[in-house]
């Protein structure tokens, strides 16, 4: 019987696919942008992923987290609107962000005030990931919670048995991913979302990455035909100057203009309890810098009712209301079958019901526990 959470999870674990030997024992993974070269007996940076023998053994067979989310708080917001995506992770991270709201999954083996996440490790089948997607009305499963890359090889045996059964997947990632992980999810993935923490590659460093890794991280998922949201939690004097703004505005616009931009409001949390709580006027100046840069599509998010028409998606041609919306609440929608706008027959990017009349209107807008 397993004595500590390390030991529970590293029998939790099978072979992986997403490394290649090395001389001496070694191993280099794959799995993330920090490609770490494992020696025998060591983890990697995330500290979930081993050597053993000279064999890569990775995550595999249960959930850390699991729960049926409105589809609108992973962020997506041009994702099968109103539906819900049931959301699972496991335990690790390739970063050490100070102000994750995850920390207990995200920090497992990392902080030992993360060590409690043992108890919610619950084991799962990919059959049983459909069951429960099917019994809480969910269209979309997503990996999400702690990092999805670092557990890609679970992840995509879930994925197969959901796109099997009709129903979309998606990541919820930090990003910082590599030519080998995407071309190994890309088959089984339609959206990919991604938090871009900073512009500055410094405050990167503070959390565990590095920032080129993301920003090519993104451009890579595009490139692949994924469809990409982008996040910016904004956290005021960490990285809410208009300067890093602007920045992270263009940036995104020279990869597409059409990509959805999320600035959305910091509170204090796990270790960085110093900056003040993001207030509405900050989301709306990051927002106002986002059109102005050219981006059709920005979005101010975790202020329901302090934002205006930053809840809402207007068409990029005629500036009509598509879908109006408050938090996870789908209050209007208007999107055609076709995924054009009804007005002036603009074609509206993102991943559209092919039935507008199955959108839930007024609904809960609140995840779901999943037993």
């Amino acid at each position: 019987m397993a004595t500590s959470i390390g030991e529970l999870l590293d029998t939790l674990t099978v072979t992986g696919e997403l490394y290649e030997k090395m001389e001496g024992g070694a191993v280099r993974c794959f799995a993330c942008g920090h490609r770490c070269v494992i020696r025998e007996g060591r983890r990697g940076i995330c500290q979930v992923r081993f050597n053993e023998g000279g064999e890569l053994r990775v995550p595999w067979g249960y959930v850390g987290a699991l729960q049926s989310d409105p589809v609108e708080k992973k962020p997506f917001f041009h994702v099968l609107s109103g539906t819900n995506a049931l959301t699972f992770g496991m335990l690790g991270c390739d970063f050490h962000c100070g102000y994750c709201q995850n920390w207990l999954t995200s920090q497992a083996m990392r902080d030992p005030n993360s060590d409690v996440a043992a108890n919610l490790v619950r084991k799962m089948t990919p059959k049983e990931m459909v069951h429960l997607a099917r019994r809480t009305k969910a269209s979309v499963v997503a990996s999400s919670y702690n990092e999805p890359l670092i557990t890609s090889e679970w992840a995509v045996e879930i994925f197969k048995e959901a796109k099997a059964a009709g129903l979309m997947c998606a990541y919820v990632s930090n990003g910082n991913n590599t030519p080998e992980v995407m071309e190994y999810i890309r088959p089984y993935i339609s959206a990919y979302k991604v938090d871009l923490k900073s512009m500055q590659d410094k405050n990167y460093r503070k959390l565990g990455g590095v920032l080129q890794n993301t920003l090519d991280g993104i451009k890579r998922a595009h490139d692949m035909g994924l469809w990409v949201e982008i996040v910016t939690l904004t956290i005021p004097g960490f990285n809410d100057s208009n300067e890093e703004m602007w920045d992270a505005a263009r940036f995104i616009a020279d990869v597409s203009k059409d990509i959805p931009w999320h600035v959305t409001a910091f509170h204090k949390d796990y270790k960085m309890t110093d900056p003040d709580n993001t207030d509405a006027k900050t989301l709306l100046r990051a927002a106002e810098i986002g059109k102005e840069a050219g981006l059709k599509f920005v979005y101010a998010g975790n202020l329901p009712g302090q934002v205006g028409d930053y809840e809402d998606t207007f068409c990029a041609a005629c500036s009509y209301r598509l879908v109006k919306r408050s938090g996870y609440v789908i209050r209007e929608y208007h999107v055609t079958g076709e995924g054009t706008c009804p007005n002036c027959n603009q074609k509206v990017p993102g991943l559209w019901h092919k039935d507008p009349s199955q959108v839930v209107l007024n609904g809960l807008g609140m995840p779901l526990p999943v037993t």
